[in-house]
C-alpha cells in the first residue's frame, strides 16, 4: 500500500517529493516535503482510493545532530481498516526563529490539541491553527521540553521546577557512557545531547570526542578503500 500512496501523492501533490522509508523494524513511512502537508493530507482524505478519514496522532521527535525536527502524522483510513505514517522533517530553528508548517485543523479536528502539544512540547508552531497556544505548560513557560538540549527552568513563579535531588542524572548520562563503551559510539542514538547542561562535562568531552575518533577512522578508511578500488581499475 505504502507504494502506492507514495506514487498517489506524487501525481496528486506537485513537488511533495514522497519517499518510501522501508523499515528495518517497526513501521514503515513516508517522507514529504513539508511545505506540501496540508495539500498532502487534503489528498489523502478525499481520495477514493485511500479514505484517510482519520488522524490519529501528530507526534515528533528533535534530531540536534542534523539540526531538524521530525514530525509525525498517523493517519488511518477506518473505512478501509488501513493505517500509515506520514513524515515531513523542519529545521530546528531557535527560540527567535521556530520553525512552521501549515496547520491541518481544517482537514482534521483532531489536530487541533495534537498541534498544540507539538508547539509545547519541540517549538513548531502551525500557520493558521485556530487556538494556537501551549497545552500543558503555562503560558508564560520558557523553551520546549522534548527539545533534547532543553534544560527546565529552575524557578518558576516562585517554585523550584527540579530540584538537583531529583534530577535522573544517570538517565541523563546514559547515552554519553554508552558512546564511550560501544563497539562503534556513532551507532549510539539517544534521549540526550552529549553537551546538555546537566551531564558531566568530563563524561560529555570523553564522549564527543571518541565519536569524532571512531568518525575520522572510518573516514580514513573509506578513503583508503577508495584509492584502492581506483588503484586496481588503473592497474
Amino acid at each position: 500500500m505504502l507504494n502506492e500512496i507514495v506514487t498517489f501523492l506524487n501525481n496528486e501533490v506537485s513537488g511533495c517529493n514522497a519517499v518510501l522509508n522501508t523499515a528495518e523494524v517497526g513501521d514503515s513511512s513516508i517522507t514529504i516535503d513539508a511545505k506540501h502537508i496540508k495539500p498532502a493530507c487534503v489528498a489523502l482524505k478525499n481520495s477514493s482510493t485511500f479514505k484517510m478519514n482519520v488522524l490519529q496522532v501528530i507526534s515528533g521527535v528533535d534530531y540536534p545532530e542534523t539540526s531538524e525536527i521530525e514530525i509525525s502524522y498517523m493517519l488511518a483510513s477506518f473505512i478501509e481498516n488501513t493505517e500509515f505514517i506520514l513524515k515531513i522533517r523542519v529545521p530546528r530553528g531557535d527560540d527567535s526563529n521556530l520553525p512552521s508548517v501549515e496547520s491541518v485543523c481544517d482537514v482534521w479536528k483532531s489536530a487541533n490539541f495534537l498541534e498544540r502539544e507539538t508547539y509545547d512540547m519541540l517549538g513548531v508552531t502551525f500557520e493558521n491553527h485556530p487556538d494556537h497556544r501551549r497545552i500543558l505548560c503555562g503560558d508564560d513557560w520558557k523553551g520546549y521540553p522534548l527539545r533534547k538540549d532543553y534544560v527546565v527552568e529552575k524557578v518558576y513563579n516562585g517554585m523550584v521546577v527540579d530540584p538537583e535531588e531529583k534530577i535522573n542524572k544517570a538517565d541523563i548520562e546514559f547515552f554519553a557512557k554508552m558512546r564511550l563503551e560501544h563497539e562503534d559510539p556513532t551507532a549510539v542514538s539517544g534521549s540526550w545531547v552529549d553537551d546538555h547542561a546537566w551531564i558531566d562535562q568530563d563524561l560529555s568531552s570523553k564522549a564527543k570526542n571518541r565519536v569524532a575518533e571512531v568518525k575520522a577512522a572510518k573516514k580514513a578508511k573509506a578513503a583508503e578503500a577508495a584509492a584502492q578500488e581506483k588503484g586496481s581499475k588503473d592497474d
